[in-house]
C-alpha cells in the first residue's frame, strides 16, 4: 500500500505548471518544487494540492502504464465488444487475457489502474487534512475547496467501484490518522463494507450543495458537474426515483463552469475536437494541453496507442483500439432511418479486409447512421483531413483485428504540432480533452428514468433530441465534392405509441442501443452493460459471432463473475496486518 498511498504518507507533491493539466489560467502556477507540510499550510499551498488532485483525472501521474488511462479504453470499450485490442497479438499482450475474460490478479493493467485511482483518493484527502490547518483563508474558500475535493474523491472512488465492485473507501480521517501515526496501517481497511455507495453519494451531494454554478477556470468542477455525477451514481444503483428530479433540474438549469447553459452541440463531431474543448455539451472534461513546457505529459499521454498504425497517419503509431465488426454493424438503419435493434448483426457491413490497396473497393452502400463515420475509420471514406482511410496501409494486421481504425478524439492534420506535442517518440500527445460526462449522457439517463418510472413518450422525446442532432446533415462526413460520404439515413422515432416506444421492454432496448451508438468507443459500454444487468447475455452473443471473425476469441466466454475485475494481487499482499490481508479478492479470481 506504500506505493498506492504515497501522496498521503510522504506529503510531497510537485506543484508546477508543467505537471497539472487544466486550462491555461488553471495551470498558471509558478514551479515551487517539492512541497512539504510546512509550506502548504496556507491557501496557496492547499490550492496547489487541489490542483494535484485534479491532475490524476487522466490516470497518468506516476501510474507508469496504459492501464491507468482515465478514458477506460481497455475496461470500458475493449471489454464490451465495441473494440478489439488491435495491432497484433504480441504487442501489449497483457490486454489479451482481459479481452478474453481470463484476467488474473497479477495482471499489471489492474495494478496501474488501482494505483492511479487511489493516488487520486490520497491526494484528495491531503487537501482536506491540510485545509484544517490553513488560517489565511475565508469560509467561502474553505467550503469551495472542500466541495471540489470531495467531488474529486467521489470520482476516484466511483471509478474504482464500477471496476472492482468491492473496494475500500478511504476518507480524510483515515489519512489524518496515518499521518499522526506515521504508519500505513490505518489505510488497511476492508473492502467488504456495504456502505461505499452511500459514501460516494455523500461526496457528490456535498459538492452539489456547496459548489458555485460558475468557476474561475473551465477545468474545475461546478455545481452541475457534481449533480451529474450524483445522478450517475444513482443510475448505477437503479435509483431512478432519486435520479429523475435531479436530471430534470440539470436539463432545465445546468450550466458549464463558464456559465454557458448546457445543450447539445449542433455538430456531433464537436464533442471530439480540440477546437471545441469545454463546449456547451461538456459537463465535465479531463483537461489536456501541449506545448506548455511539460514535454507532452499533459497531452493525453495514456491514449497515444490509439491511432492508426501507419507512420503517415495521425499519431504515427500504434494501431491499438480497433473498432469491432459488431460495432460497425450496429450503425445500420432501415428504410425509415431507424436502428435495426434486433437484426443489426445478421450481416456484416462490407469492409476491405483482405482487399489489397491497389485493388478496387467500393464502400458499403446501404443505409447507415452518420455517427459511424465520426467513430470509425473505413476504407474509401475521408479520415478527417488526412485523405481516405486505407485499411491496408493503416492497419498492422487485418487478419488479427480487422480493417477499422478509431476516429474519435483524433487530431486533424492541420493541427499537427500546434495542437499536438512535437519531438516525442509519437505524435499522439494531443490537447484534445476527454469528455467524462456529456450533456447527451444526461438526456439519455433521463430517458432511462422515464422508461422505468415515468412516461414512454417523454423518454422518446429525450432520445429524439440525440437523434435529431445526428440527423443534421451539416454534421455529416462529406466527400471532396461536399456530398455525404456514405448513404446516411437517420430519423427520429415516431410518436403515437409506435414501436419501439410501444411498451417498456422495447423502449428500454431502444435507449440502451442509442447509448451504444452515441457513446461508441468512449469507454462507457462495458459499465453500462453491467449496470443494466445484461453483460453476460450481450457479451456472449458478441463472442459467438466474433470468434468466427477473430481467431484469438475462439473459446472465450463471459460469466457472472466477470462483471468485476480482480483486485490487484499486490494491493492484497500490501494490505496485510499481522500477516492477514484486509482486502478480499472478488469471487471467481
Amino acid at each position: 500500500m506504500k506505493t498506492i498511498f504515497r501522496a498521503s504518507i510522504l506529503v510531497l507533491l510537485i506543484v508546477s505548471a508543467t505537471t497539472y493539466s487544466c486550462d491555461d489560467s488553471f495551470l498558471d502556477q509558478p514551479p515551487i518544487g517539492a512541497v512539504g507540510p510546512d509550506l502548504i499550510k496556507d491557501k496557496r499551498g492547499v490550492e496547489g494540492l487541489l490542483i494535484g488532485a485534479y491532475s490524476l483525472l487522466d490516470g497518468a501521474g506516476g501510474s507508469g502504464g496504459w492501464g491507468a488511462s482515465g478514458t477506460n479504453w481497455v475496461y470500458g470499450s475493449i471489454c464490451s465488444g465495441e473494440a478489439y485490442k488491435g495491432t497484433d497479438a504480441g504487442d501489449q499482450s497483457d490486454i489479451n487475457p482481459i479481452e478474453r475474460y481470463e484476467s488474473l490478479p497479477n495482471n499489471p493493467y489492474f495494478e496501474q489502474k488501482w494505483r492511479a485511482l487511489y493516488d487520486g483518493v490520497g491526494r484528495s484527502n491531503d487537501v482536506l487534512v491540510f485545509l484544517e490547518q490553513v488560517e489565511d483563508i475565508t469560509e467561502a474558500d474553505i467550503t469551495r475547496i472542500t466541495a471540489e475535493t470531495r467531488f474529486l474523491r467521489g470520482h476516484y472512488h466511483f471509478e474504482a467501484k464500477k471496476i472492482w465492485g468491492n473496494i475500500p473507501y478511504i476518507d480524510e480521517a483515515i489519512a489524518k490518522q496515518a499521518l499522526e501515526q506515521n504508519s500505513l496501517d490505518p489505510y488497511k481497511v476492508p473492502n467488504t463494507s456495504n456502505d461505499v455507495w452511500q459514501k460516494i453519494e455523500a461526496d457528490f451531494k456535498y459538492a452539489y450543495d456547496n459548489l458555485p454554478e460558475t468557476m474561475s477556470e473551465k477545468g474545475r468542477a461546478n455545481k452541475w458537474a457534481a449533480g451529474a455525477y450524483l445522478a450517475k451514481a444513482y443510475m448505477f444503483q437503479q435509483k431512478y426515483t432519486e435520479a429523475k428530479p435531479l436530471l430534470e433540474e440539470i436539463i432545465m438549469n445546468g450550466t458549464t463552469a463558464a456559465g454557458v447553459p448546457y445543450g447539445l452541440n449542433a455538430l456531433y463531431h464537436d464533442n471530439f475536437r480540440t477546437a471545441t474543448n469545454n463546449s456547451q455539451e461538456g459537463v465535465f472534461e479531463i483537461q489536456f494541453s501541449v506545448n506548455d513546457g511539460g514535454g507532452g505529459d499533459n497531452g493525453a499521454s495514456l491514449d497515444i496507442l490509439n491511432f492508426p498504425y501507419s507512420s503517415a497517419a495521425p499519431g504515427g503509431c500504434c494501431g491499438f483500439f480497433q473498432p469491432t465488426q459488431n460495432l460497425v454493424n450496429s450503425f445500420k438503419t432501415d428504410g425509415d432511418g431507424l436502428p435495426l435493434l434486433e437484426t443489426y448483426n445478421n450481416e456484416d457491413v462490407k469492409s476491405d479486409q483482405g482487399v489489397a490497396s491497389d485493388e478496387p473497393f467500393e464502400p458499403y452502400a446501404d443505409n447507415l447512421d452518420p455517427r459511424l463515420d465520426w467513430t470509425v475509420g473505413r476504407r474509401g471514406l475521408p479520415y478527417l483531413d488526412w485523405g481516405e482511410h486505407d485499411g491496408q496501409s493503416w492497419i498492422r494486421d487485418q487478419a488479427y483485428a480487422g480493417p477499422y481504425s478509431p476516429k474519435k478524439n483524433v487530431y486533424y492534420k492541420e493541427e499537427e504540432f500546434s495542437l499536438t506535442q512535437p519531438g516525442n517518440w509519437t505524435k499522439g500527445y494531443v490537447a484534445n480533452n476527454y469528455r467524462l460526462i456529456r450533456f447527451a449522457d444526461v438526456l439519455l439517463w433521463a430517458a432511462e428514468c422515464e422508461v422505468e418510472i415515468g412516461s414512454l413518450d417523454k423518454a422518446r422525446e429525450y432520445v429524439n433530441q440525440i437523434r435529431a442532432r445526428a440527423a443534421n446533415p451539416d454534421g455529416w462526413v462529406k466527400d471532396d465534392a461536399g456530398d455525404p460520404a456514405a448513404n446516411y439515413v437517420i430519423n427520429t422515432y415516431p410518436g403515437g405509441g409506435a414501436y419501439p416506444f410501444d411498451n417498456q421492454d422495447n423502449a428500454r432496448s431502444a435507449i440502451y442501443f442509442e447509448r451504444k451508438l452515441e457513446f461508441a468507443m468512449e469507454g462507457h459500454r462495458f459499465f453500462d452493460l453491467v449496470r443494466w444487468g445484461i453483460a453476460e447475455q450481450e457479451i456472449n452473443s458478441y463472442l459467438t459471432a466474433e470468434q468466427n471473425k477473430r481467431q484469438y476469441l475462439n473459446g472465450a466466454s463471459f460469466d457472472a463473475t466477470d462483471v468485476y475485475f480482480p483486485i490487484p494481487e499486490k494491493a492484497i499482499v500490501n494490505s496485510q496486518v499481522n500477516g492477514e490481508p484486509t482486502l478480499q479478492q472478488n469471487d471467481g479470481y
